[in-house]
């Protein structure tokens, strides 16, 4: 029976137990119902995956190449198609930008996923 019942979100216990219409935790006390459960379920499985210009997932320690052209403010060259930039990081940045690297010839900077395609 506690093979269908879900982890208890505060501990991670596999012991839960139904009491009522409520989940219970006997290691921690903790008690939820099974919609929030099924709720933090499925936002955990819609977390914010980020993906490259083709819909590739994409991942911290990626490598990654420019899909097009990009002009850099202050910069009178821009970041040309096919420059490859090796372990980005993935953040949450300022606008659509999230992704996190530094372009040899720039220095570090944010860049769109939408502008990048995994190697």
């Amino acid at each position: 029976m506690s093979d269908s019942l879900p982890l208890c979100p505060n501990c991670s216990s596999d012991l839960a137990y139904e009491m009522g219409s409520l989940l219970v935790c006997p290691m921690c006390a903790h008690e939820w119902s099974p919609s929030e459960a099924d709720a933090a379920a499925e936002a955990e499985q819609n977390a914010a995956v980020i993906k490259d210009a083709f819909g590739t997932p994409l991942a911290d320690g990626d490598t990654v190449s420019i899909v097009k052209d990009l002009k850099v403010k202050g910069s009178p060259t821009s970041i040309k198609v096919g420059t490859k930039v090796r372990n980005i990081r993935l953040v949450d940045g300022v606008g659509d930008h999230d992704i996190d690297c530094k372009v040899d010839g720039f220095g570090q900077m944010q860049l769109k996923s939408s502008v990048v395609k995994k190697v």
